[in-house]
């Protein structure tokens, strides 16, 4: 009786809930924001700093796509700080991180300085891409995880976009005030969400990793829709954390092991068992095909691009690479609602093909501009513009969120922090090299030809997608081993002592 009176008392709360843990996303995602912000201020920023510091195209790719590489070190070190001092300081952290970098670059007076700031803000924009989509699977209800877990794609976009405003703002300043100024004003969104990020609570599964239940619980009832979904989800961390079920207080001992961190590498990387194998491998090839696919060469060289389609003014460059920034936000928005209403899969390849014929479209037109370049083929500049407005649409609605959703959602708690660093390090690497490349290869191939390429590699993509990665949608994080393949004694689910007995052996031997 007591049971039903309060399953009444609380089934009001169910969509104020929701709202709760939604309105945590969105703090915990804004982190994202910062990286957003780099990659679109730099596409602009790039034609000035190019003219005033008088630099090489080698140089210039460089210094766009070194931030990549410097994030890594920012990714590696978030897995273990967000561990160690928890998901919610190590958000703050990232920030201040990038506040330093963002002045750095504002203020930077040669090329020197001016990688040096890139080297600071890298490291801040790896801890925000490793730590906003942990945060938020962790503390998302597995009805909403896929709507809730996308937000950190959707605030890159919004800082895409207003990199693309900032551009476009302030190109007219004078030439060695401009970009410094694009570049600088990135510390204002930093030192928002460093105090912003002090209205969320700490994720549960790390509260429930610190033995602190009371706190995981309160947690939890927060963000679940219903009591009965706050205590299974809370039991089923504490299994996963090594906490038998019988065993309840507001602060436990949680069961120490001898070379924890050794364990959970040799877990992962030296000999996993083949799920965990297979949950790797998902991770590091969404992450490699999202941005082996070109992404990075669209939106971070799009004016370079939209000026080899037959567009010379900067303000027209400016301005059609605005709408660039528009089309991918509008349509990462749609694809916040489609992520637990069509599944991953049938959006993830879904969105691959669009690509592919977007990138082979884009190519074409590149090529015919290419090979009349004193004359003006009106049809070949629209298909470029087409192309590119097509292809960051079908990217944002699949490929794009999809990566850290999937991943943040597979890997078993002990490895998730680990194995989500693993796959932002082979997705920045790879950024990085695309970058890095892009103005290299398009001369090597030229530009149409480096199009094809991308359409190439976004093939051998969707074969990947479509015969390697189960569908996820609606499973809860505990539950998520079993989709590949892994024994009942080796999920969060277990559910009697003797299975957990066993698990502990086979950690601590």
């Amino acid at each position: 009786m007591a049971s039903t009176k309060l399953e009444e008392a609380v089934e009001p709360r169910k969509k104020s809930n929701v709202k709760y843990a939604s309105f945590c996303a969105i703090l915990a995602s804004m982190a994202s924001i910062i990286l957003g912000y780099d990659i679109g201020v730099m596409s602009g920023a790039a034609l000035y700093i190019k003219k005033d510091l008088k630099i090489t195209d080698v140089q210039l790719e460089i210094l766009m796509g070194i931030l990549n590489v410097y994030s890594l070190i920012g990714s590696f070190a978030a897995g273990r700080t967000s561990d160690w001092i928890g998901r919610r300081f190590t958000v703050v952290f990232a920030a201040a991180i990038f506040f330093a970098g963002a002045l750095l670059m504002g203020f930077a007076v040669n090329y020197g300085m001016l990688m040096f700031g890139r080297f600071v803000a890298g490291v801040g924009v790896g801890y925000a891409i490793m730590i906003a989509p942990v945060y938020t699977a962790e503390i998302s209800p597995a009805a909403a995880r896929g709507f809730l877990t996308s937000f950190p794609e959707v605030f890159i976009n919004i800082g895409i976009l207003l990199g693309y405003v900032s551009n476009y703002a302030f190109a007219r300043l004078p030439l060695h005030l401009g970009w410094r100024v694009m570049l600088g004003i990135g510390a204002v969104p930093s030192a928002l969400l460093a105090l912003m990020v002090f209205g969320m609570p700490e994720s549960p599964r790390w509260l429930v990793m610190k033995g602190r239940l009371a706190d995981a619980r309160a947690v939890l009832e927060k963000t679940s829709e219903t009591p009965e979904e706050a205590a299974e989800r809370l039991a089923d961390i504490k299994v996963a954390a090594g906490i038998p079920k019988d065993i309840d207080g507001d602060v436990v001992a949680v069961p120490k092991e001898r070379n924890g961190e050794t364990e959970v590498w040799k877990e992962l990387i030296l000999s996993p068992t083949p799920a965990i194998r297979r949950i790797l491998l998902s991770a590091v090839g969404l992450h490699f095909f999202q941005q082996a696919s070109g992404i990075d060469s669209v939106v971070l060289y799009s004016p370079r691009v939209f000026k080899s389609a037959g567009i010379t003014d900067d303000n027209k460059l400016l301005g059609t690479t605005c709408a660039v920034g528009v089309t991918k936000t509008l349509f990462i928005l749609v694809a916040t609602f489609l992520l637990d209403r069509a599944g991953r899969r049938p959006l993830l390849l879904t969105s691959t093909g669009g690509m592919i014929v977007s990138l082979i479209g884009l190519g074409t037109g590149l090529t015919v501009v290419g090979q009349h370049p004193d004359a003006k083929i009106p049809w070949a500049v629209a298909l470029c513009i087409l192309s590119i407005l097509a292809y960051v649409s079908f990217f944002s609605i699949g490929l794009g969120p999809m990566t850290s959703v999937y991943t943040s959602e597979i890997f078993p708690l002990r490895v998730r922090a680990l194995g989500f660093a693993v796959g932002v390090a082979c997705n920045r690497v790879t950024s990085g090299v695309i970058s890095m490349t892009f103005l290299s290869l398009s001369k090597a191939i030229t530009i149409g030809g480096s199009f094809f390429l991308y359409s190439g590699i976004a093939g051998l993509a969707w074969v990947f997608f479509f015969t390697y990665l189960p569908e996820t949608r609606g499973r809860t994080l505990e539950d998520m081993g079993k989709l590949f393949g892994m024994e009942d004694t080796d999920t969060a689910g277990e559910e009697n002592a003797a299975a957990k007995e066993k698990v502990v052996e086979m950690r601590t031997s």
